[in-house]
């Protein structure tokens, strides 16, 4: 695969698997792998206490770095909505054209985006009413790919939903 690079963004309360499966497979592909949240070289905490620290501010981050943006669940996604910086991040990845991928909870961030109008969407079935309600479609699967938006619903789907990102990074 060419040098591509992704940005997997972070808070507290982050679902562990979500963020360290997808960051050593995309690794072992051959790409760069940041680590973005709403502050650079913090601690944030995964729901059962393992520490992550992140690499990059939302606000620092350069979306013509990055090829594909990729948003965890747990709680994680409430804590990033509460910044202005890593909204921006987002909705400029959107506008960018980039590939977007969520899994679980993720798609809360996304709500906070134009990126679900008009197409279909998977997540965790508690957040679905807040995924139709921001215009997409939902579908309940294990992984759902409408176009540069790739959507699985749990950590059980990790495998697929990995695939899933790194076949749109082939193209």
């Amino acid at each position: 695969m060419t040098a591509k690079k992704a940005a997997i963004m972070v808070d507290e309360m982050y679902q562990v698997l979500e963020v360290w499966f997808p960051y050593y497979r995309f690794r072992e592909a051959g790409l760069e792998v940041n680590l973005v949240a709403a502050e650079a070289e913090k601690e944030y905490h995964s729901k059962e206490g393992y520490p992550c620290v992140s690499e990059v501010a939302a606000g620092q981050a350069d979306v013509g770095d990055y090829d594909c943006m990729v948003v965890p669940g747990g709680f994680a996604p409430d804590f990033m909505r509460r910044s202005v910086d890593v909204i921006k991040f987002a909705n400029d990845m959107v506008k960018a054209g980039k590939i977007i991928a969520a899994i679980c909870h993720g798609g809360w961030l996304l709500c906070s985006t134009e990126i679900y109008k008009g197409k279909k969407a998977t997540s965790f079935m508690a957040i679905k009413d807040d995924i139709i309600n921001a215009g997409a479609e939902y579908v309940d699967a294990e992984c759902v790919v409408d176009g540069n938006l790739i959507t699985s619903r749990m950590p059980d789907d990790l495998p697929a939903f990995c695939t899933a990102v790194l076949k749109a990074l082939e193209k």
